[in-house]
C-alpha cells in the first residue's frame, strides 16, 4: 500500500469514525429524531387534507325582493348545492353591504323584483355581490353562483292554459352579474400584500424567541436569571419586550415599503393596526417561549417551531382561501394567532375597518396568550426548585 493510500485510508477512518459519534448521540436525541419524522407527516397531512379548491360552507345574504316561486327555488338550489350555509335574509343593500365589511358574508345574492316577469321574456338576471379582497375565493364562489343558477330548475305550471302555447311563460335560465367590492380589478397583489407583515412578525416571534429559554439552559445562564427575586411570568414578559419593539419596527418598515413600492397603504384606521398588532405579538412570542420551554436543545426548538410557522401559514387563510378549506380543519387555523391576525389586517388593508372592526380579533389573540402564559409558567414552575 502507499504512502498516499495510506493517509486517505486514515482520513477516511477518523471521518467515519466522527460520524459514528454524531450518528450515536442523534440516535439517543429522542425528541430530534421524534420531529425528523413527524415534520414530513405534519406537512403530507396539511397539504393532502387542509387545502382544497372547492368551496365549503361558505357564508352568503340573499336580498330577495322578487319573493316568487322562482326567487325560493334559487335560493334553495344554491343552499342545497353543498357549498353554502343558509343564507341571512337582509332588507336592503346598507345592511349587506355592512356584512360584507365585517366579512361576515362572501357573497350576496340580490334578486331584482320583476325576475318573474324578466325569466318570462327569457332575460332574468340577477346580482351577486362578492367579497373581492380573496380574489380566488371571489371567483370561485362567484363561479358556484352563476352555474347553479343556470341550471336552476324553474317552477312547472300547474296546467297549460287554453290558447297558450306550452312552456310561453315558463322561466328562463338566470343569468348572474357579478360585482367585486374591496378589490374589484380581484388583484392577487392586494391579496398577498395584505397580510405580508403577518408572515413576518410570524416568522420573526417565532424563530427569535424559540431559542431564549433553551439557549441559557445550554448555556448555563438561566439558573442565575430565575435565581432573581421575580416570578416567571416576570421574566418572560420582560423577554419579551425587546422582542416586541422590534416586531412594530418591522411592522412600520413593511408598511412604508410596500406602500412606496406598491402604492397599497392599509384603508383603514392606522391606530387599530397599531393596537391589534400589540396581543398577535403577544401571543405569537408566547408560542416561541413555551416551544424553548418544551425543547431540550435548540435544534429541538428549531424543529418544532417548523410545527408551528408552517400550520400558521397554511390554516390561516394567510396563504391560501380560508373559504376553501375543509370544515374539519377550520378549528385548527382558529387556535393560531395568524388566523385572527389576517383577519383583522384584511378589514383594515381592504375593507377601511376601525378600531370596532378588530375587536372579536384582539380579544380571541389575548385569550391564546393568556393560556400560553399560563402554560409556559406551569412548564417552568418544577424547574425554580
Amino acid at each position: 500500500m502507499t504512502a498516499a493510500g495510506g493517509r486517505l485510508r486514515g482520513w477516511l477512518s477518523r471521518v467515519l469514525a466522527v460520524a459514528w459519534r454524531e450518528a450515536t448521540l442523534l440516535r439517543h436525541d429522542r425528541g430530534f429524531v421524534s420531529t425528523i419524522i413527524a415534520q414530513p407527516i405534519l406537512i403530507i397531512l396539511l397539504y393532502g387534507y387542509g387545502l382544497s379548491n372547492t368551496p365549503a360552507n361558505v357564508p352568503w345574504a340573499v336580498l330577495d325582493r322578487s319573493q316568487s316561486a322562482q326567487s325560493r327555488q334559487l335560493v334553495q338550489d344554491i343552499r342545497h348545492s353543498g357549498y353554502f350555509l343558509a343564507p341571512t335574509p337582509v332588507s336592503g343593500y346598507a345592511e349587506g353591504h355592512a356584512l360584507l365589511r365585517r366579512g361576515a358574508v362572501l357573497a350576496m345574492l340580490v334578486v331584482p323584483a320583476g325576475l318573474r316577469r324578466d325569466a318570462a321574456r327569457g332575460r332574468a338576471r340577477v346580482q351577486v355581490l362578492l367579497d373581492g379582497s380573496d380574489p380566488l375565493s371571489a371567483a370561485r364562489v362567484g363561479s358556484y353562483v352563476a352555474q347553479i343558477a343556470a341550471a336552476s330548475a324553474p317552477p312547472r305550471r300547474p296546467a297549460v292554459r287554453e290558447g297558450v302555447a306550452p312552456g310561453a311563460d315558463l322561466p328562463g335560465p338566470v343569468d348572474v352579474r357579478q360585482r367585486f367590492t374591496f378589490n374589484p380589478r380581484l388583484a392577487d397583489r392586494d391579496f398577498f400584500l395584505a397580510t405580508l407583515v403577518g408572515m413576518l412578525l410570524t416568522n420573526l416571534c417565532l424563530s427569535a424567541s424559540s431559542l431564549g429559554i433553551v439557549g441559557e439552559r445550554e448555556s448555563g445562564t438561566f439558573e442565575q436569571t430565575l435565581a432573581l427575586p421575580i416570578s416567571t411570568v416576570e421574566i418572560v414578559l420582560g423577554k419579551l419586550v425587546p422582542l416586541v419593539v422590534l416586531g412594530y419596527l418591522v411592522l412600520l418598515g413593511t408598511l412604508t415599503l410596500q406602500g412606496v413600492l406598491f402604492g397599497i397603504w392599509p384603508r383603514g384606521s392606522l391606530v387599530a393596526l397599531l393596537v391589534v398588532t400589540l396581543p398577535f405579538l403577544l401571543a405569537s412570542l408566547a408560542i416561541g417561549v413555551f416551544v424553548s420551554s418544551l425543547a431540550d436543545t435548540s435544534a429541538q426548538a428549531v424543529f418544532i417551531t417548523v410545527f408551528f410557522i408552517m400550520p400558521s401559514f397554511v390554516l390561516s387563510g394567510i396563504m391560501f382561501p380560508y373559504e376553501l378549506m375543509p370544515e374539519a380543519v377550520r378549528p385548527i387555523g382558529g387556535l393560531l394567532p395568524l388566523r385572527w391576525y389576517q383577519i383583522a389586517l384584511r378589514r383594515i388593508f381592504a375593507r377601511g375597518g376601525g378600531l370596532g372592526d378588530v375587536v372579536v380579533p384582539a380579544l380571541a389573540m389575548l385569550a391564546i396568550f393568556a393560556v400560553l402564559l399560563a402554560a409556559i409558567r406551569w412548564r417552568l414552575r418544577p424547574r425554580l426548585g
